[in-house]
């Protein structure tokens, strides 16, 4: 058993009572009450979320009780005045601001760190450190699940994966110096309770002894002021042992002061001087009773409380219930109006868990989606970051579900992650399958691209090239390599076709020769009028132009000729005037069939028709957002006719466009 509970046992003080009597001097402020009594503590505004850290030590209502609450938060605010009697520095926790951690950063919550650690005291940062510590695990956390499942996306093994960054370096060095920090100013301050409880113990002896002293009455009360001078000035002492060492001292007093009753005069003095100081304080926790900033108010009171308790001694007994009864009672509506706003913060906070939960169930909702092409997917991990990150900026939750809700949805994080990495990864089977019978493709035209034997190579050639355009994608890392590898052997091999091709022959000087009379004959061509009869012997003439065959590649500027005469002779004819183009475009495509690279020349061809229709596409679309401009315009007016003009015109050459893309499609 300690010398103070010694004491109290000794002088019959339970251990846990509450104290009716106490603190210090008194004006309008508690900052006047202070310096009436010459204290020396700093002015103290209480924090907003002062919710934190005085709400978790505070106890439910009893409804079975008289007075609900009021002897808990009595109770409370003393714990909390012992925690700050113990280190004059954790005071300082209450005017610390209290950021949104929970909406910082890595990098914003490890500067937020390195800035408290610099500028505050070390012990009053302990809470706010404990929420950023926590959020930074949690996040970083996040992101490390993020990194891992890429590792593994891209064909790493989970036993391989390792991730550091250099904030999370950052973050632990700073830890690591307010760990050390803190562990020294407590290892200091250690030393200094144990001597001040020593000190405070010898004080109350000696306050023991007064009572047997055999000496002037002046004297004796002149070294009772200064003994309780010796006690204000004596530092702080073990949290655990503050409230048994004040009644102890209490009681001693208030038996120093009954031992007065011989000079009246001294003690009436002295009672009525803390009478009134304590009667002031009272006024000033019933101001505070209607102030409407409710955590202000109570960071006050704390200090009230703690100026009645250890700077004033007792009042006449006569007065003693009634003003500890007032004094608690504007206790009571202070603390009322705290539980209050608790309620408003805890219905913020439950609407805060209403969106997470429903962000986790949108996340699950996703989760039972487990089929789709790479598209689908990639447009999945959008929706699920953007829903990770509305879930982090969704604000706190109640303390008892805050693990709960965190760890469900992880839950569902890690579904969507493991359902993704299946995805992937059978996607990346798949490819790999690509990749070989691609490779396999290259092995071919490398292994050709040097034949002299064009008659049986040439349509190896041909159909190896249409097979790759039937396999499906390659890893994206290998894709542009193969495809380079691939079109420069065939490209070998056609130039040098191209170059044997390029010696005319006999047959096809001819056939030159042939085409050149052919042409020169249908510049004095007749037409009848007959537009059956002259689409015949026009078709005829191309039939005929066909059949001659093949002339020198120098020489093909012939076939140019031969389409503008046929242009001429088109234009004679009444017909439509997309028919006669289609016409003249299957001549064009035949063509192109019959050249040395006719899988080249037509896939050139198709690339070139895809862009035409792209560009009349986007000719149109401009043109009726231009329409939207004339809403209140006549459809007579000239301007708007000619745009309603120009739109059908080029739709109808879309759709002569999208015929020949056909066309083109039809000759694979």
């Amino acid at each position: 058993m300690s010398e103070i509970d010694k004491a109290n046992k000794a002088d019959g003080i339970e251990e846990n009572k509450p104290v009716n009597t106490n603190d210090e001097g008194v004006k309008n402020t508690t900052s006047d009450l202070k310096e009436s009594v010459s204290l020396e503590t700093s002015n103290q505004s209480a924090n907003a979320d002062t919710h934190k850290e005085i709400k978790e030590t505070s106890t439910k209502e009893d409804p079975n009780k008289d007075t609900p609450n009021n002897e808990d938060v009595i109770t409370e605010i003393e714990t909390s005045n012992a925690e700050d009697a113990e280190d004059d520095g954790n005071k300082d926790r209450h005017t610390i601001t209290v950021k949104e951690y929970d909406k910082m950063s890595l990098e914003a919550l490890t500067a937020e760190l390195e800035t408290l650690i610099k500028t505050q005291k070390i012990q009053a940062i302990k809470s706010h450190v404990d929420s950023i510590n926590s959020e930074f695990k949690t996040k970083f956390q996040a992101l490390l699940d993020e990194k891992k499942s890429d590792f593994l996306n891209n064909g790493g093994n989970e036993i391989d994966f390792f991730y550091s960054s250099p904030i999370q370096k950052r973050y632990k060095a700073t830890y690591k110096e307010y760990r050390n920090k803190l562990n020294e100013h407590y290892k200091s301050l250690e030393k200094n309770l144990k001597q001040n409880l020593a000190d405070k113990l010898q004080i109350i002896e000696e306050l023991k002894g007064l009572v047997n002293l055999e000496e002037n009455i002046n004297t004796t009360y002149k070294h009772f002021k200064e003994l309780q001078e010796r006690w204000r000035n004596t530092g702080p002492i073990p949290r655990d042992k503050y409230n048994n060492a004040w009644n102890s001292y209490h009681h001693h007093v208030e038996m120093f002061y009954d031992f007065l009753h011989l000079n009246r005069d001294l003690r009436d003095l002295d009672f009525k001087h803390n009478l009134d100081k304590k009667l002031k304080i009272i006024e000033r926790a019933e101001e505070l009773a209607a102030d409407t900033d409710v955590m202000r108010a109570f960071r006050e009171l704390q200090e009230l409380h703690k100026m009645w308790k250890e700077e004033l001694g007792p009042v006449a007994r006569e007065h003693r219930e009634d003003i500890w009864e007032r004094f608690k009672a504007a206790t009571k509506i202070i603390n009322d109006k705290r539980q209050e706003y608790y309620k408003e913060i805890d219905k913020v906070y439950e609407k805060n868990l209403e969106n997470k939960l429903a962000i986790i169930a949108k996340i699950e909702a996703i989760n039972t989606q487990t089929n789709g092409s790479h598209s689908v997917w990639q447009k999945r991990i959008k929706t699920v970051e953007a829903l990770r990150n509305d879930f982090f900026n969704a604000g706190k939750v109640p303390i008892k579900v805050n693990e709960a809700t965190w760890a469900k949805f992880k839950t569902a994080v890690r579904a969507f992650n493991k359902n993704k990495n299946a995805f992937y990864k059978g996607l990346k089977k798949e490819q790999f399958e690509n990749l070989q019978k691609k490779l396999e493709l290259i092995k071919i035209a490398e292994d050709n691209k040097d034949s002299d034997d064009f008659e049986a190579t040439t349509p190896l050639m041909k159909k190896i090239q249409s097979d790759w355009k039937k396999i499906g994608h390659v890893p994206r890392k290998d894709s542009d390599k193969i495809w380079k590898q691939f079109k420069a052997a065939c490209n070998h091999y056609f130039d040098k076709l191209n170059a044997q091709r390029n010696a005319a022959s006999q047959e096809q000087v001819d056939a030159y020769n042939k085409k050149q009379e052919l042409l020169n004959s249908l510049k004095d061509l007749s037409l009848s009028g007959d537009k059956d009869k002259d689409l015949s012997t026009i078709k005829a003439q191309i039939d005929t132009w066909k059949s001659i065959g093949r002339v020198p590649n120098d020489k093909r500027y012939i076939e140019g000729k031969f389409n503008k005469l046929l242009d001429g002779l088109f234009s004679k004819l009444k017909m439509d005037k997309n028919a006669l183009e289609m016409i003249k475009y299957e001549n064009k495509l035949e063509n192109l069939s019959s050249g040395d690279n006719d899988t080249r020349n037509l896939d050139n061809e198709r690339i070139f028709i895809r862009k035409k229709i792209d560009e009349v596409k986007s000719q149109i679309n401009q043109l009726e957002n231009n329409l939207q401009f004339f809403s209140n315009v006549d459809d007579e007016n000239p301007l708007v006719k000619e745009v309603h003009h120009n739109i059908e015109a080029h739709k109808k050459d879309l759709e002569l466009w999208k015929t020949k893309l056909s066309k083109i499609k039809a000759m694979y």
